[in-house]
């Protein structure tokens, strides 16, 4: 069996679509590598500039849905804002939800590198504690 580090994040073969996977000590750690792994899907990041600060707040919510919400409003601001995460600061709001912080760069600032996600698929979704740390499965509809 693949010796993984303590965190950390990657893209699994999977056929037509793109999967992730991310694991962490913690929860909000895992959200956030997540993050990673669903930008790192799709581009190069190599060489941007973190810029502004974004912030969102996930509700309270079972933690596959945090986990859903919180790659939905990647995949949201990307399309809207034209703007993806450089960093995420995943935490705990103490009332069942998510705060995220960002910094973000601009979408032109990137290089594209695979197929772009479109939204965040259910099937197969999986997100929890798995001996001693959290782990995610998600796959991204292109």
């Amino acid at each position: 069996m693949e010796q993984l580090a303590e965190q950390g994040h990657r893209c699994v073969p999977h056929t037509a679509d793109v999967r992730i996977e991310a694991w962490a000590p913690t929860r909000e750690t895992c959200v956030a590598e997540a993050v990673a792994a669903l930008v790192e899907s799709f581009v190069d990041t190599a060489g941007a500039v973190p810029g502004p600060e974004r912030e969102f707040h996930a509700p309270p919510a079972d933690d596959e849905d945090l986990l859903v919400n919180v790659l939905d409003e990647v995949i949201f601001r990307m399309d809207t804002a034209d703007e993806l995460p450089l960093t995420s600061d995943v935490s705990d709001d103490g009332d069942g939800g998510l705060l995220v912080r960002w910094l973000v760069t601009g979408t032109d600032a990137v290089e594209l590198v695979g197929a772009v996600p479109k939204a965040v698929s259910l099937h197969e979704l999986r997100f929890g504690r798995e001996d001693d740390r959290w782990s995610c499965a998600v796959t991204l509809d292109v």
